[in-house]
């Protein structure tokens, strides 16, 4: 099963659309997983028409529209993996004893909010993973989004792909 993790497009206000290589991407997924800060709800319904599966949460700049589609957190069973996705996790400092403590009973938890590509795994085995941003890569070098596959109920394959400026 291959992964497509994206999260912050904060579409229109900082892109006026996805990437190119970003949208070919989506052909090639299994499961698109969206951790947040979509800003419009013409993104979601992009995603909802050209996924085969879309996992997503709204972030802390949707507004009502989006809160009444998406939860807050979701959780899903992919081929054996426990996933779970938000978009806030609070302060990098002590940010994997903070999400293995809530949640317990995830393999990986997909994170968005900083707009930093995070790959880390926490005592006890919850993998975390942010997927940076597409769009609006703040301070970091490049635009990002990641890429894994789930094979045996494990996560494999994990790709951090770094997008042409724009």
């Amino acid at each position: 099963m291959r992964l497509l993790l994206m999260s912050d497009t904060h579409l229109p206000r900082r892109a006026k659309a996805l990437p190119a290589p970003l949208l070919d991407a989506l052909g090639e997924a299994d499961v698109v997983v969206h951790a947040g800060d979509w800003a419009d709800t013409a993104t979601l319904d992009l995603l909802e028409r050209r996924s085969r599966r879309l996992i997503g949460v709204y972030g802390n700049n949707d507004g009502p529209e989006l809160r009444a589609r998406l939860p807050g957190t979701a959780y899903a069973d992919l081929g054996g993996l426990r996933l779970a996705v938000v978009h806030e996790t609070g302060p990098a400092r002590g940010r994997e004893a903070r999400c293995a403590a809530r949640f317990p009973d995830v393999d990986v938890l997909v994170f968005g909010h900083s707009h930093i590509p995070w790959d880390t795994t926490a005592p006890g085995g919850l993998r975390l993973l942010n997927p940076g941003s597409p769009t609006d890569r703040r301070r970091q070098p490049h635009h990002t989004y990641l890429t894994a596959a789930v094979d045996g109920g494990r996560l494999t394959d994990v790709v951090l792909h770094r997008l042409p400026p724009r």
